[in-house]
């Protein structure tokens, strides 16, 4: 009989996954009830949620879809426990939601910061808060947080998402030192271009600088966007083996490399990009 003290992966495993109803939060969420996991859609997004639920019932997964704010501490550390007691376990948590505020600073409000920090940080830190103590007390379990290869190197007209994807990256880290000594893993997921919705500002951000739908259209795909299933595939793929930075699509991994090779070229760079888009954009 298998022992109730070790993680799943992914098959009869329970995961929660925040931000699940669209883009690379329903991806992920498609792709593990694929592998056989229960999986708990949990977003503001409730009738969007529910529907991927649907979804992945009629091809015979196991989901629930759960309405949930992630900056409401209370709120996650509800969803967590009634998660756990239900099914027993608590194999994965995947601390994905998060929003983007494409705008230079000098036009940012300080409503702006807050909404970026409270969503892309602190919905980390709470479903982390909600999710640490239950996998400490079963002797296992996996926690991944959503950062971004913008949290690997400068980003101009995106600092504020990038403040924060920085600030995931540390978190995850740091704790993955500290977790491991009580049997949970920790991973990190830096995603490059993928094809969501998110690259139009989504539901709850936005773009909040001059760049025609057409024009935003052909930059986009110059980009090359991965797309979400495959991404998820490969993420779950280094997910089992506990990579620690899940870097997806790969070449963005060039990028990582370089910026941690030289930091002053990789911010000479990033200032260029800046200076062109300024110019193209009237930025100035």
């Amino acid at each position: 009989m298998e022992s109730r003290k070790t993680i799943r992966i992914f098959n009869d495993a329970t995961a929660i996954v925040t931000g699940g109803a669209s883009g690379i939060g329903r991806a992920l969420a498609e792709e593990l009830a694929r592998r056989g996991c229960e999986v708990v859609l949990a977003d503001m997004q409730i009738a969007k949620a529910q529907e991927v639920a649907t979804q992945i019932q009629a091809f015979g997964g196991r989901a629930k879809a759960v309405e949930v704010d992630v900056t409401d501490f209370p709120a996650m550390e509800r969803l967590v426990q009634e998660t756990f007691e239900r099914t027993g376990r608590l194999d994965y948590i995947f601390n994905n939601a998060g929003i983007v505020i494409y705008c230079t600073i000098k036009d940012y409000r300080i409503e702006d910061w807050n909404k970026v920090i409270d969503i892309n940080l602190r919905g980390v830190v709470n479903g982390i808060q909600a999710a640490y103590k239950i996998m400490i007390g079963q002797g296992f379990g996996h926690i991944v947080n959503t950062a971004s290869i913008a949290g690997l190197m400068p980003d101009p007209i995106n600092v504020a998402y990038a403040t924060t994807k920085h600030a995931v990256v540390g978190l995850s880290q740091s704790l993955r030192a500290e977790a491991a000594q009580m049997g949970i893993r920790v991973s990190v997921i830096c995603p490059g271009v993928i094809r969501t919705a998110i690259l139009q500002g989504g539901t709850y951000g936005k773009i909040s600088i001059n760049i025609p739908d057409e024009k935003l259209r052909d930059m986009v795909e110059e980009l090359k966007p991965m797309p979400p299933d495959i991404f998820a595939q490969k993420v779950l793929n280094a997910i089992a083996k506990n990579k620690a930075i899940i870097i997806v699509p790969s070449r963005y991994k060039l990028v990582w490399w370089f910026n941690r090779l030289s930091p002053l070229l990789g911010m000479a760079v990033a200032q260029k990009i800046f200076r062109k888009m300024q110019k193209e954009f009237d930025l100035l």
